[in-house]
């Protein structure tokens, strides 16, 4: 499963325990993040993960271009909206996109939970050769 993982400032340290607590779900996945959430996941959870740009200088476009092409399974996008972001239009552009795509996208830490019990129930599934809905 290839997921991305994206967090604002304000987020990334939940994102970083959040890493933790799925490691070892997030470690049979590819994982891509935005620059500076990639490289903090790296060091602090020690999983392998394809960081791109920073979110404001591109990174949530390369995101977007993933979707886009296919190339992404789901995100997990803890977002702060309390704060207002420089680089909303790519933010919104990257929400738009996964709805276009059809692309599952967890804005939050519950909803990114959700999703990650979705993940194990696909790579269980796997492990079995079932379908992880029925």
């Amino acid at each position: 499963m290839k997921i991305a993982l994206v967090a604002h400032d304000e987020k990334k340290a939940e994102m970083i325990e959040f890493a933790k607590t799925h490691k070892d779900l997030l470690a049979q996945c590819q994982l891509t993040a935005t620059g500076t959430t990639g490289k903090l996941i790296q060091q602090h959870v020690g999983l392998p993960v394809t960081a791109l740009l920073s979110g404001p200088i591109g990174g949530d476009q390369q995101i977007g271009s993933l979707v886009a092409t296919q190339n992404l399974d789901m995100i997990i996008f803890l977002r702060d909206p309390l704060t207002a972001q420089a680089h909303e239009p790519d933010i919104a552009a990257l929400l738009r996109v996964c709805d276009v795509h059809n692309v599952p996208l967890a804005t939050n830490r519950q909803s990114a939970e959700i999703l990650m019990a979705y993940v194990k129930l696909c790579l269980e599934a796997a492990e079995n050769h079932s379908d992880p809905i029925n």
